[in-house]
Order: structure tokens, then sequence, then C-alpha cells
């Protein structure tokens, strides 16, 4: 199965939305460096229909390499979680 692309996200915006390619592609790059700055300050991102972006806090803590057994710290970091939507979870599974 093939991976949706960016270069192909452009591509539909070109065909069925009928920007040019440049306009096209300036929509797509602006639409996703929202979602990046709106994720890095640390804001959840609800997209209707679709699913929600979920900024997470995990705390540091103690973990260990599985190859060498040897024990390391894992620095407290913010993680994205996607939570789907309703809608999207029963078209994926065919509940239309």
């Amino acid at each position: 199965m093939a991976s949706l692309t960016k270069e192909k996200i452009i591509n539909d915006v070109y065909h069925q939305v009928g920007l040019s390619k440049t306009q096209s592609r300036t929509v797509v790059e602006r639409l996703f460096e929202i979602t990046k700055h709106t994720l890095a300050r640390g804001e959840d991102l609800l997209v209707s229909g679709f699913g929600k972006f979920v900024v997470r806090e995990k705390k540091a803590r103690r973990g260990r390499n599985p190859q060498t057994t040897e024990d390391l710290h894992l620095r407290a970091r913010r993680v994205v979680v996607f939570k789907i939507s309703g809608v999207l979870r029963k078209k994926i599974n065919g509940e239309e």
C-alpha cells in the first residue's frame, strides 16, 4: 500500500481545486507550517470530522537499553498523539 505524500496532496489540490501548481504548493506548505507552529506552542489542533492532535507532556524517567541492559535517563519531552474522530472512525470501518 502506497503512502500519501506531500507532493500527492499538492497534486490533488491542483487538480481538484483549480489553483495553479505554485498556488497549490503554497497552500499546502502554509497549512503544514500553521500545524507545526500550533503544536510547537503546545496547543492542540482539532480538525472537525477528522480528529484531534493532542500535545502531551512526558516526564523524565529511567529507561534501559534492551541490547546492553544499560540503565539510561530519558529526559522530559513533549509528544503528539492523534485521536481519531467518530466520523472518520466510522468511514474507515465502512459504517457510513
